[in-house]
């Protein structure tokens, strides 16, 4: 099943992230997908405020990863720059660290991604409105849906 989410501010989609966070849990996959500048960033702040991290969250554009301490270990992934080829990135390793991991241009590494996730496309309808389409793949996150959509 699909969920489709209208935001019609970046407030919007904070409050989103933090009604998702509030259903967390240990090594939770959360892909976000969406063109330059949708909100995939500020989707992922939103959820580290909740999460309890007070450093300002940036994309890791450069470093690819980044690691935030809060009440679980948040670990925010930018894989645009990898270009299909995750070999050598250790990502996968990442996936059962007991935190949250949040990747942002998901589809680039879509074949190394676990079966069970929770994908979030935004798309850019408007200056300040986004349409977030969220598929849960796996019982913990259709029941994630359900609990907050």
């Amino acid at each position: 099943m699909e969920y489709k989410i209208i935001s019609k501010s970046e407030k919007d989609t904070i409050e989103l992230a933090q009604n998702l966070e509030s259903e967390k849990f240990p090594n939770m996959i959360i892909c976000l997908n969406g063109e330059l500048g949708s909100g995939k960033t500020v989707f992922t702040k939103g959820f580290g405020n909740a999460l309890g991290i007070k450093e300002n969250i940036t994309s890791p554009t450069f470093n690819i990863i980044k690691e935030y301490d809060g009440e679980l270990p948040l670990y925010h992934m930018d894989v645009y720059r990898l270009d299909g080829n995750s070999e050598d990135s250790l990502i996968e390793d990442y996936f059962t660290k007991g935190g949250v991991v949040i990747i942002e241009w998901a589809n680039t590494i879509k074949e190394i991604l676990p079966k069970e996730r929770l994908e979030i496309k935004i798309k850019v309808a408007g200056e300040n409105s986004r349409i977030l389409l969220i598929t849960p793949y796996g019982k913990a996150y259709e029941e994630l849906c359900e609990a907050v959509l």
